[in-house]
């Protein structure tokens, strides 16, 4: 898609003085300069043009408000003194993987004060031994040089990195939903553990009834059976007695 075609399409029926993030990532500039953005973008905050074939900045329009600009994977070798005179506020600037041939280049930066973050990994510069040494000696003012620190600590994630993404926020809710849904999987095997307790339980419960049961009907048997052997005794006795009288006679 043409890059003014593509701006026009960004303000949706705004006017350019409403916008304050334009993202042209991937359209084409027809000559290899900016076109579409002018200074009527007075708000202007991020402005992205990634991947659209740019090779100059001069076209560049004045954006006073401008804090982040993206201008990786295009094929600009230099006139980055464009950006000091046109976006003196920038904090944020990513030329990677660009044609960017020697330190020198970079000096055209020395009057952003702002900048704390710049990005030129891919670019021919990058490759130089001494090249960070180089480049923090050079903008002192800079931070965060190809995403590390001066002492090869990581840069973290920008304000507008997070605001960009749908990411980290919609991956949080995603994730207590889960956390929810694992919470209730755990509720519900715990009701069913339970429940296989407690009829466990009852189970062995009417055993232990039953086994009661049976012992004191063993009991009322014997208890049967004692009178039975008494009765019997008694009449051998008997017996006995009269054996002996019929002796006697």
């Amino acid at each position: 898609m043409d890059m003014k075609k593509k701006v026009n399409l960004e303000l949706s029926g705004r006017s350019p003085a409403e916008v304050c993030v334009l993202a042209l990532d991937h359209c084409r500039s027809s000559d290899g300069e900016v076109n579409g953005v002018t200074e009527e973008f007075s708000a202007l905050e991020v402005l992205q043009m990634v991947n659209v074939g740019l090779r100059s900045l001069s076209k560049l329009p004045s954006l006073p408000k401008l804090h982040k600009l993206e201008l990786s994977d295009n094929a600009i070798c230099g006139g980055l003194e464009a950006l000091a005179q046109k976006c003196p506020n920038l904090t944020y600037l990513d030329i990677s993987d660009n044609k960017i041939g020697d330190v020198a280049a970079l000096e055209a930066l020395k009057p952003l004060k702002k900048l704390k973050t710049l990005d030129t990994s891919g670019c021919k510069v990058s490759t130089g031994d001494d090249y960070r040494d180089a480049v923090f000696r050079l903008l002192p003012h800079i931070t965060y040089l190809d995403g590390y620190d001066r002492h090869d600590n990581t840069a973290p994630l920008s304000d507008d990195q997070d605001d960009d993404g749908a990411g980290p926020h919609g991956d949080d809710e995603g994730e207590d939903d889960d956390d929810d849904g694992g919470d209730d999987d755990d509720e519900e095997e715990e009701e069913e553990v339970g429940l296989s307790y407690l009829m466990k339980e009852g189970i062995q419960d009417d055993e232990d009834d039953g086994d009661y049961v049976e012992e004191e009907e063993d009991d009322d048997e014997d208890g049967d059976e004692q009178p039975v052997r008494g009765d019997k005794r008694k009449r051998d006795d008997e017996d006995d007695e009269d054996d002996e009288d019929g002796d006697d006679q």
